[in-house]
């Protein structure tokens, strides 16, 4: 019963945070605020499955947010490194 509330907290909080990301993406000052605005969102995005993972019992959500969190460090550093050098790929 305690878990329900938990998890249920957790949804709204991490709800919460990703459409706070979502300001910040759409009126960051800079390229580099955009950017961790998306990687902050990724992490959430990343919390989120692994919430619904632990309400649903399903493991598969686990492999899921780990494969997602691989994609979004990837992609921050691919823009990063745009955003630095103008190049990805030396």
């Amino acid at each position: 019963m305690i878990l329900t509330y938990a998890l249920s907290f957790a949804f709204g909080c991490f709800g919460l945070s990703i459409l706070l990301n979502l300001v910040r993406l759409l009126r960051g000052p800079a390229p580099a605020d955009r950017i961790l605005a998306v990687d902050t969102m990724v992490v959430n995005v990343v919390a989120l499955i692994v919430l619904y993972g632990i309400a649903t019992g399903n493991p598969i959500h686990f492999e899921a947010a780990i494969l997602f969190a691989m994609t979004g460090f990837l992609s921050t550093v691919a823009l990063s490194k745009y955003l630095l050098r103008g190049d990805i790929i030396e």
